[in-house]
């Protein structure tokens, strides 16, 4: 093996090594989830190919993030019932894992982490600061939960990864995530493009943005990296997410985005993707 190739092995191990630290927490003896042929979708999903890309996920992730607290009875549960002030980090691993182990583990683990996710919706409710109660098992609110990261994540996927996605897949792919969202009690829950637009139009005259929402969306893109080594990958998937909300999101949560640097997020954003994939090919 020539130099070259031993030096790109190691930066591959390396670099793989940096972000399977980042998505799995090792005190907990978490470990990558192993994609299963048996679980609820399958090599030759739209689901398979959407969520299998390490860039678009986190930028995908942080955008749906900043528009699901835009409602306030999503952000009241994670205000009143979350540890997010101490441990956003946690939060954000086990938001991944649970998409990780749904769309790519066995049938029986996929099951089995829906159902504890539902038991911990049945324990969060509480009353929202002008007196209305709200629940996290809330049909209505688990269906704006699953619709933002429905387009978040496939509006990442189709800006860094597939521009040329055909509006066919677009529509198989929010039919066959909708899956999920049935099995967490979501309703109403949209099948397509078209549907999924429609719901977050009809949603918006509920979405406030006051200071609490600032303080976590503030929380969100100023929580340290964990390591030196992804600080700039980090930064960067931030703007980008940030790039990717709708205007009218970006203006409620009184962000900017990249303006005239908004080639250069994109850019570099692209090029972390190419290097991750290449990375884990």
């Amino acid at each position: 093996m020539s130099p070259a190739s031993r030096a790109a092995r190691t930066f591959k191990s390396a670099l793989i090594g940096q972000v399977r630290a980042v998505f799995n927490d090792q005190s907990r003896g978490e470990k990558p989830v192993v994609r299963s042929p048996d679980g609820l979708f399958g090599p030759q999903s739209t689901v398979w190919r959407v969520h299998g890309d390490v860039t678009t996920m986190m930028v995908g992730g942080v955008a749906a993030l900043l528009l699901q607290m835009l409602h306030p009875a999503v952000l009241a549960g994670v205000w009143d019932h979350s540890s997010f002030r101490g441990d956003m980090l946690g939060r954000l691993r086990r938001t991944a894992r649970f998409i990780a182990v749904t769309s790519y583990g066995s049938r029986e683990d996929a099951e089995a982490i829906i159902a504890k996710v539902r038991d911990v919706h049945t324990r969060v409710r509480g009353i929202l600061p002008d007196g209305t109660p709200y629940t996290a098992d809330d049909p209505r609110l688990l269906a704006w939960v699953h619709v933002t990261e429905a387009v978040s994540f496939l509006d990442a996927w189709r800006r860094y990864a597939e521009p040329g996605m055909s509006l066919r897949d677009q529509d198989r792919y929010f039919a066959e995530f909708a899956r999920i969202a049935e099995a967490l009690g979501a309703d109403t829950i949209p099948r397509s493009r078209a549907g999924a637009d429609a719901l977050i139009d009809a949603m918006r005259r509920e979405l406030v943005a006051d200071e609490r929402t600032r303080e976590v969306a503030r929380l969100v893109l100023s929580q340290p990296a964990p390591n030196l080594a992804m600080k700039p990958f980090q930064a960067l998937t931030f703007q980008a997410a940030v790039d990717l909300l709708p205007t009218w999101a970006r203006r409620m949560h009184g962000l900017a985005g990249p303006g005239l640097a908004a080639p250069v997020v994109r850019f570099g954003t692209s090029g972390i993707a190419s290097t991750l994939r290449w990375a884990f090919r």
